[in-house]
């Protein structure tokens, strides 16, 4: 919305270009010439790892938390009033704070990035609730249902994502990138992720686990999980 608006993103628009055109070249080559774009980028996004992975981290323990108390477990019942007061709360201050994380410069900007940090919590519990709510009726109680498999494979299935993005993308596969109109690239996303959510049904009819969760799982508590069911 900043952008259409006609609000100066970045500071250097021919250089931001210049690089945009080398990355894409880059990532339409061969195997190597993607694994060294990926290595070139490492620096920046390392830097974006340092403030990304602590928030990670800390939302995946409050959801630890959250599951261990059984916050949820009897449905939301009495908890609609909080829920309502989160999303009224959370929307408008968690969509400022995301505007100020867009107009001021993104990561780049201590600023914006502290807008993001101190505001996202309350957005994402606006979402939250608001799923909550809509899964609590019939109709939302289907879709969620229907959505379980994937999410109870969501780190198999972040990881085949990127794996059918290398593929139909960059030069290793299809070679697409830098050629896909921004507006073919959603239906691209929604059609990856009907197909996994079949394969995820598919698949823990048969299985426990995804199979990266179950590596994670193994490894986490240094045991060999059931696979089968």
């Amino acid at each position: 919305m900043a952008a259409l608006a006609g609000v100066e993103m970045v500071t250097d628009q021919d250089a931001a270009l210049a690089d945009g055109r080398a990355s894409t070249d880059a990532l339409a080559g061969g195997l190597g010439s993607v694994i060294d774009e990926h290595l070139r980028s490492l620096p920046t996004m390392a830097a974006s790892l340092a403030v990304q992975g602590p928030l990670a981290l800390a939302a995946f323990l409050v959801g630890l938390a959250a599951g261990r108390r059984k916050l949820l477990a009897d449905g939301i019942g009495r908890r609609t009033v909080v829920l309502r007061r989160l999303e009224l709360v959370g929307y408008p201050i968690g969509l400022a704070g995301a505007l100020v994380f867009a107009v001021g410069g993104g990561t780049a900007s201590p600023a914006a990035l502290a807008a993001s940090i101190l505001t996202a919590p309350l957005l994402v519990s606006a979402y939250v609730a608001t799923l909550l709510r809509v899964f609590a009726t019939p109709r939302g109680g289907r879709l969620a249902r229907a959505l379980a498999p994937a999410g109870r494979m969501a780190l198999s299935d972040y990881l085949g994502q990127s794996l059918l993005g290398v593929l139909i993308f960059t030069g290793v596969g299809l070679g697409l990138t830098g050629d896909t109109p921004p507006t073919v690239v959603p239906v691209v996303a929604v059609g990856i992720f009907a197909v996994q959510l079949e394969l995820s049904r598919r698949w823990l009819a048969r299985y426990r686990y995804g199979p990266a969760e179950w590596v994670l799982r193994a490894v986490t508590n240094g045991e060999r999980p059931r696979m089968r069911r």
